[in-house]
């Protein structure tokens, strides 16, 4: 079972299911994102409600559950601390709670680099200190903590993925991004592109080579791929790990807008703007744990192929999930 039909959740569900697994999708749906589910059972319940959720467990016959469910915006996190406990981290351990009780012992968790918090070096490893300066990348780091008391007196085993700007759209064109606002920079980008509000860059005197922050843009196919083999992972009896998932090629902001202009053909409409609360200057993670002990390797890495299919899939879906040709 899959907590959260959004971005990440709907594609790796799709991945899940070409790898021969029978898929159920529990979410709330507040994020629009029921049209991503492609088929796959839905049950609509909220993540808090462990009462709905154990009922979830039982009647699929569930035997891992897969965690997307969270709030994952980094300036609300710091003005809506008690938000984001509330759904992060009172809602993930209510999912524990549900499936103790049920034993359903596999669990994969989509967490985030943002536990590191301010880098010591770069790229990070699963090793470097975590302190989080954001309330987002606490309460991702807070489940983190309480997984191994989970697994000592529940037996719940879990594999903990931490990755930064998921990116991109399903090759296949069934599958895209489209949140209620929007809040991802390519996306936004192509609006900017296509006439509508600037794109906003959120500072440009951070201590990078052009001025803009830095990041590890991945491709949510890729990302998908890494939770499939987290799961095949528990499901050979490997012991519950942390890994980075990423490219481990950060790229800037403005490296963005020049790739979105190079595959749209058009100008991207942009304008200054001061920095976000919690925003680092450069977060990229090394991928080398989960490449030698998964055998993950991204096939999608280079920023101008992850730009090219999320507007593949925005220029024939120019009104989301509402457009039904998915």
């Amino acid at each position: 079972m899959t907590g959260g039909a959004g971005y990440i959740g709907s594609h790796t569900a799709k991945a899940l299911r070409r790898a021969g697994y029978q898929t159920v999708i529990y979410d709330d749906l507040s994020a629009g994102h029921g049209a991503a589910t492609l088929g796959a059972p839905l049950i609509q319940g909220d993540i808090r409600d462990v009462d709905a959720v154990r009922r979830a467990l039982r009647d699929t016959g569930a035997s891992a559950v897969m965690h997307f469910a969270a709030w994952l915006i980094v300036s609300d996190s710091v003005g809506d601390p008690v938000g984001y406990y509330r759904n992060n981290v009172a809602g993930t351990l209510g999912t524990l709670e549900a499936m103790a009780a049920e034993k359903v012992s596999r669990f994969v968790f989509s967490s985030t680099c943002a536990v590191y918090g301010e880098p010591v070096e770069t790229p990070l490893r699963e090793s470097h200190p975590t302190s989080p300066i954001n309330a987002y990348g606490q309460t991702k780091l807070a489940i983190e903590h309480a997984l191994p008391h989970y697994e000592r007196a529940y037996g719940v085993t879990s594999i903990r993925l931490r990755y930064f700007n998921a990116a991109g759209a399903d090759p296949d064109g069934e599958l895209g991004e489209d949140h209620a606002p929007e809040i991802h920079v390519i996306p936004r980008a192509f609006d900017a592109a296509g006439g509508g509000a600037p794109l906003l860059i959120f500072g440009e005197d951070y201590p990078t080579p052009d001025g803009t922050c830095l990041r590890d843009y991945i491709h949510v196919a890729d990302l998908a791929t890494a939770h499939v083999l987290g799961l095949k992972r528990l499901e050979q009896g490997g012991a519950s790990a942390t890994y980075n998932v990423g490219t481990e090629r950060p790229s800037s902001v403005r490296e963005v807008i020049a790739a979105v202009e190079r595959v749209t053909g058009r100008t991207v409409n942009r304008q200054s703007a001061p920095r976000r609360a919690g925003d680092p200057a450069i977060l990229y993670a090394s991928a080398e744990k989960i490449r030698t002990e998964l055998g993950w390797v991204p096939q999608y890495a280079e920023l101008e192929t992850i730009v090219a299919h999320a507007w593949q899939w925005h220029s024939s879906h120019p009104r989301g999930y509402d457009d039904r040709r998915v």
